[in-house]
């Protein structure tokens, strides 16, 4: 087994610590130990990680590459309140099905775990049930593979009824197939002469505990999925209005902590919070901006996206990641400072395939945290990306640029009128300025000039109130 650097060298990705302390403050419960005391049960307590070990199989690609994913499960660690003690990666074809590392790795990894005084072990991919019981039952302590620690990230970072309750049903939906335990009060199912004959009154109870369990989960993931389709109907109708008023819609996606908020904060002032912290966004928020030109259109902060993204989450937050498939423009923002930029947008383009209509949205690369950025690297991706600009959001760098580059990317105000406007219709006017781009706008006896691009149905109305007048060149 080979170990990585030291994690005294990897300080450079600290999360943001007051938050970081604020959430082990939240997750620590006084007078509990944080061991063991029967692995096998672990599934029916609360996940709740303090001192980890990390643990990766490197398959494919390169050294660097490896040690790339294993840092970033140290920031997600890290972001679920974790103190990482120390790093692993064992170089192997693939995963063993009994271990996932190995049962002599396994035996190696028990040994680190006693040394540094670990309580969790959390391994770099998706371990099955059978994996996960054998891993315990070897290291005598518990073990959470990447889904379980990504989705207790979304359940701390949940604010909105919608994205509490999408948190739920992702969680139930990985759990469901891993419940397990052992003991007597677990009963099996007995009866007639199995019970040893003892007949009536002498069989088993009609579920035992794990079924009973199960049969609860599965109810409440119906509950769930009716309560998420009744918001996401709401969401629908939100979405609607806006596209029947015709205001073009931009999507800002991207991979997790790549700057999103920051950059939906620079371009619109919305306040949003900005966190230095994996997932700090799981709510979509949509606000309205104005391109140079003065034309309005709404953009959308989404939820951010990571390698290996869990299915069950991109099913829950399907009516969520909805939101980049009927945008009219996606702002997929990359992080240039980042180990493997090309990684992150791979791995976002993927999470894309998998919500129907994404990947025929038009895409401007933005690549962020210039300030911050080796410019061999940006000069790199910049050459990659057809239609990428370079910008930072901290400081504003390019973001005028960029405005540029979305108004020329929206879909185009075809419509260009000249019409007089009688002075009771100025809502028309109003509407002109709010959804089109006026040219001019000039003030006569009988009611106003207007010259602007408007929208097809802003067009009709203009034409059936107004009287068309000769452009004055």
């Amino acid at each position: 087994m080979t170990r990585m650097h030291e994690y005294s060298a990897l300080d450079e990705f600290e999360t943001g610590d007051m938050d970081l302390e604020e959430r082990q403050a939240l997750r620590r419960v006084a007078g509990l130990s944080t061991e063991l005391q029967d692995v096998s049960e672990v599934e029916y307590r609360q996940l709740r990680l303090e001192r980890v070990v990390l643990v990766g199989v490197w398959t494919s690609g390169t050294a660097v590459d490896a040690e790339n994913s294993l840092l970033e499960l140290k920031l997600l660690a890290e972001t679920a309140g974790s103190e990482v003690l120390e790093g692993l990666i064992q170089r192997r074809q693939k995963p063993d099905p009994a271990t996932y590392i190995g049962s002599g790795k396994a035996l190696e990894l028990r040994d680190v775990v006693e040394s540094t005084g670990a309580d969790t072990v959390i391994c770099d991919g998706e371990l099955t049930p059978g994996q996960l019981r054998q891993l315990e039952d070897t290291v005598k302590v518990k073990v959470i593979d990447r889904t379980a620690l990504i989705l207790d990230i979304f359940a701390q970072h949940a604010k909105s009824r919608e994205g509490k309750a999408q948190v739920e049903l992702a969680q139930l939906q990985y759990f469901l197939p891993r419940l397990r335990g052992w003991g007597g009060n677990l009963s099996r199912q007995v009866g007639g002469r199995a019970a040893g004959g003892v007949g009536i009154g002498g069989r088993g109870p009609g579920e035992t505990k794990i079924e009973l369990d199960r049969r609860r989960i599965r109810e409440r993931m119906a509950k769930l999925r009716r309560q998420i389709s009744g918001m996401s109907t709401s969401r629908e109708t939100m979405r609607q209005r806006r596209s029947q008023r015709e205001v073009p819609a931009v999507a800002i996606a991207g991979y997790t902590n790549a700057g999103k908020s920051s950059l939906l904060n620079r371009v619109t002032g919305a306040g949003v919070l900005v966190e230095d912290a994996l997932f700090a966004t799981l709510d979509p928020t949509v606000r309205k901006a104005r391109t140079p030109e003065g034309r309005l259109f709404t953009i959308a902060d989404t939820v951010g996206f990571v390698r290996h993204l869990p299915h069950q989450l991109v099913e829950a937050f399907r009516s969520t990641l909805e939101e980049v498939a009927d945008a009219d423009l996606i702002l997929h923002v990359v992080d240039g400072s980042h180990p493997d930029p090309e990684g992150q947008l791979a791995a976002v383009r993927e999470v894309f395939a998998d919500i129907e209509g994404a990947t025929d949205v038009p895409e401007i690369v933005v690549i962020n945290k210039a300030d911050a950025a080796d410019q061999d690297v940006l000069d790199r991706i910049a050459r990659a990306e057809r239609d990428s600009i370079v910008v930072s959001a901290r400081t504003g760098a390019g973001i005028d640029e960029l405005m540029a580059l979305v108004e020329r990317r929206l879909p185009r105000l075809d419509h260009e009128v000249t019409l007089l406007v009688p002075y009771d219709r100025g809502d028309l006017i109003s509407r002109a300025h709010k959804e089109g781009e006026v040219l001019s706008v000039d003030h006569v006896e009988d009611g106003t000039v207007l010259h602007a691009r408007v929208l097809p149905s802003l067009f009709h109305e203009l034409e059936r109130v107004g009287k068309p007048v000769e452009r004055v060149s």
